[in-house]
């Protein structure tokens, strides 16, 4: 089942159905007045263009949904939500969740469907400790944002069945690879009930060695209700070659704790009621 706070019938937003209607008219334009056809379509690649800037603007909530912060209700409860993307990896996950056991925080788990089928007891041990474990597509390919409907309903339906049966909880929320995607992700995402989500700020720890630098980011402007993201997968390494993410966690929960944050998983930040009876797989 789904839960009650996440599905929803498909909407088109303003800027499709502005778009189609846009471009529905810039055709007509151009056959009934042929002279100013090259306008027309120069107007229509526009639209695209805005279209696709949409799309690749991780952040951005004008083609459906999107999560850049927790709702209100969490905001007023001083919460706050750690994200972490590519896992499970056997070498690194373990011990993150050690880390996340010692200060007591739960945080969500974008898992990624192929890894979490080739490391299922990992994955297992992601819920059993009390975190979440949310969909990240099944390949995390590097053109998921070319994908057209029936590539994103696949992927994202791979993702969901090898998650559930693995965890025995269907995934609410997902995650595009790099947080890119294009306009047919929505119905898909509406479809399958799932909650598209980016995060308020990054680390940019796939690619900054130096903890203190992804720390940093990672605090400017800390506040209840925001998405933080880290990696326990693709994950770059300081010089020592130790995993950035694991440098970073510790000064992090400090942090969170010191200014009386509370970090929690993106479930349990869903306003009430937040699950239809049943949501749990048995």
């Amino acid at each position: 089942m789904t839960p009650l706070s996440v599905y929803r019938h498909w909407r088109p937003t303003p800027l499709i159905t502005g778009s189609f209607f846009f471009t529905l008219a810039a055709a007509m334009v151009a056959v009934i007045e042929p002279e100013i056809s090259l306008w027309a379509a120069t107007a229509v690649a526009i639209d695209i263009v805005i279209l696709t800037f949409s799309g690749l603007w991780p952040r951005c909530n004008l083609l459906g949904p999107n999560w850049t912060s927790l709702p209100q209700a969490s905001i007023t409860r001083g919460e706050i939500a750690i994200t972490i993307d590519d896992g499970p990896n056997p070498e690194i996950t373990p011990a993150v969740l050690d880390l996340l056991d010692r200060y007591g925080a739960k945080v969500t788990f974008f898992c990624i469907g192929e890894k979490a089928r080739r490391y299922p007891d990992l994955c297992r041990e992601i819920a059993a400790r009390g975190h979440a474990v949310e969909n990240h597509s099944m390949r995390h390919r590097h053109y998921f944002a070319l994908l057209m409907t029936g590539g994103y309903f696949s992927e994202l339906k791979a993702a969901q069945e090898i998650l559930t049966s693995i965890t025995g909880i269907r995934p609410t929320f997902f995650r595009a690879p790099a947080g890119l995607r294009n306009p047919l992700l929505d119905p898909v995402l509406s479809r399958l009930g799932l909650q598209l989500v980016s995060w308020t700020r990054r680390g940019f720890d796939t690619v900054e060695r130096n903890p203190n630098v992804v720390l940093a980011k990672l605090l400017d402007g800390l506040k209840a209700g925001d998405i933080l993201l880290l990696h326990d997968d693709n994950a770059a390494r300081t010089t020592s070659g130790v995993p950035v993410i694991l440098e970073v966690l510790p000064p992090l929960l400090d942090t969170i704790a010191a200014v009386k944050l509370c970090p929690v998983t993106l479930r349990e930040a869903l306003p009430s009621p937040a699950f239809e009876q049943g949501d749990t797989i048995k």
